[in-house]
């Protein structure tokens, strides 16, 4: 028998079941399947499947938290075509009949805590198959039931690198989400270009515990398994089962967003476990600050990655070699970017009519490649207007310098106009956390009578640290233009965060500007 190559995510499945059939595939609360007995998990999942009348490209939808049941579920698609659709249970009720009605799934699988929300969901919606994991239930089947009834050969077809894989939602920062098609070639293409950013093998050890239902963990997971080795996934973020995990797993790559990155270091337990073993901490979201940085390369070493892209696709990595604080001007000022273009992606950025920026001049983000969605489900507006000329237009705004590095100024959709100046809110951010009272910051435009906008910065103090509004303005003044400057702070305990660990501008605006008076 000869080797295939992979062209699918299902062939990446059979081929790890093959080539690694005893290795661990997954540690997940106590569970740790190999990857053949994976393989055999997800096969049987897929015949359940098609026994209960599903054909390739039909839809399954999913609303769990992290669990072993959610990575056998994407398997099952992965090898026969089915579409997975991910739902997100931080939503209300309403966003999420909006993401089901919208994918139209047969069936819907869903942990046992959702199922009276389900339940109210259900004379709305038209699912042929309702499974629940970990409970009984008269209107929904049992997951290990469902899973019994398969056969271990597995489902009568398989999946085309044609096929969609998944539909991701979008996290509906600007209106209401958007269901991201990712194919089933795009995906593989993906864990080809993050594997080999990451220079995953198959003796890595990953532990992920970023929301499955998000690109983030999904994109990781196959870019260990395209080179084989290990998933460890957490339910949720706990930074003391982190390092205790970290230890007794000897885990060797994680993903966290900075602001997670910054409260495992705070964590009481940081000094009690061995955290050798650990080669890479991938983050995204956002450019780590400074101080955070410094930090975590004493307590971690030379370990961090930063990996910047959409559900869209992948862009940017700031390569590990290339964290040096220590450096010189070029090197610390290259710390405040999100790196250089990945293998074979293209970056452009552009002004309002599409022509390529010079040097040092921002513009909008474009990306392109092997790995970029096919458009959003239902939606050939967004799709037209986001993939127009072949390009992923991000909705960031971005600069390059002489060498390709891409620093973020800001997202299209939150610059700041003051005045008639533009203020890039990640700029006063940056500022901010750099006092050293600051835990978090983010800043969003205030309406206002005479200028249009000024600027309102949210503030997370450090824990026992004080300082007041007056002196964080006049250490920004000392940092950036004057009329760039706060106009207002508010001190709160925590910023509300999207799944990805990006900071959610959108609530923060609801939180803080209807009170304000213009």
């Amino acid at each position: 028998m000869h080797s295939a190559p992979i062209l699918t995510l299902g062939d990446m499945i059979e081929a790890n079941a093959r080539k690694f059939p005893d290795e661990v595939a997954f540690v997940v609360d106590g569970r740790r399947p190999t990857h053949r007995q994976f393989a055999e998990r997800a096969r049987r999942l897929a015949s359940a499947w098609q026994l209960r009348g599903l054909l390739p490209q039909h839809r399954v939808s999913v609303l769990a938290q992290n669990c072993l049941e959610f990575a056998e579920i994407y398997g099952a698609g992965e090898l026969a075509g089915f579409i997975t659709t991910t739902v997100n249970f931080r939503l209300a009720a309403p966003e999420m009949l909006f993401i089901i009605t919208d994918s139209a799934p047969d069936v819907l699988v869903f942990e046992a805590q959702y199922a009276a929300l389900v339940a109210t969901l259900r004379p709305q919606l038209q699912v042929r198959h309702y499974v629940v994991i970990g409970g009984h239930l008269d209107w929904a089947e049992d997951y290990e039931a469902v899973m019994a009834s398969g056969d271990p050969a597995g489902p009568g077809f398989r999946a085309s690198e044609a096929d969609i894989a998944y539909l991701i939602y979008t996290s509906g920062t600007t209106g209401r989400p958007k269901g991201c098609i990712l194919g089933q070639r795009e995906e593989v293409c993906a864990a080809q270009i993050l594997g080999s950013d990451m220079r995953c093998s198959a003796a890595d050890r990953i532990l992920l515990m970023m929301p499955l239902f998000h690109i983030g963990a999904k994109i990781l997971q196959l870019a260990q398994h395209w080179r084989g080795g290990t998933a460890i996934i957490h339910r949720s973020f706990d930074p003391a089962l982190i390092l205790r995990t970290i230890a007794e797993e000897r885990v060797t790559i994680t993903h966290m967003a900075p602001t997670m990155i910054q409260s495992v270091l705070e964590c009481d337990a940081i000094g009690r476990h061995d955290l050798s073993s650990l080669e890479m901490i991938v983050y995204a979201a956002a450019p780590m600050p400074t101080p955070v940085l410094r930090r975590g390369l004493e307590v971690f070493g030379p370990v961090f990655q930063q990996q910047y892209g959409q559900t869209e696709g992948p862009g940017t990595t700031l390569l590990r070699h290339q964290h040096l604080p220590q450096g010189s001007e070029a090197e610390r000022r290259r710390l405040g970017s999100v790196g250089q273009a990945s293998p074979t992606v293209r970056l452009r950025v552009v002004d309002e009519q599409g022509r390529d920026c010079p040097v040092g001049t921002p513009g909008e983000v474009l990306i392109q490649s092997g790995a970029m969605t096919r458009g959003y489900w239902n939606n050939a507006a967004a799709t037209i207007e986001t993939l127009r000329g072949g390009w992923v237009h991000t909705g960031d705004i971005g600069r390059l310098d002489e060498q390709d590095f891409l620093y973020l100024v800001d997202r299209k959709k939150d610059m700041i106009i003051s005045g008639g100046e533009n203020i890039y809110s990640r700029e006063v951010e940056e500022a901010l956390v750099h006092h050293p009272a600051v835990s978090e910051a983010a800043v969003i435009g205030m309406p206002d009578a005479k200028w249009g906008e000024t600027v309102c910065a949210v503030i997370v103090l450090r824990p026992g640290a004080s300082v007041t509004g007056d002196e964080l303005v006049e250490h920004c003044t000392s940092l950036i233009a004057r009329y760039k400057r706060p106009r207002r702070v508010v001190f709160v305990d925590s910023i509300a965060k999207l799944p990805s660990g990006k900071v959610n501008k959108v609530e923060l605006r609801r939180q803080h500007i209807t009170a304000v008076p213009t």
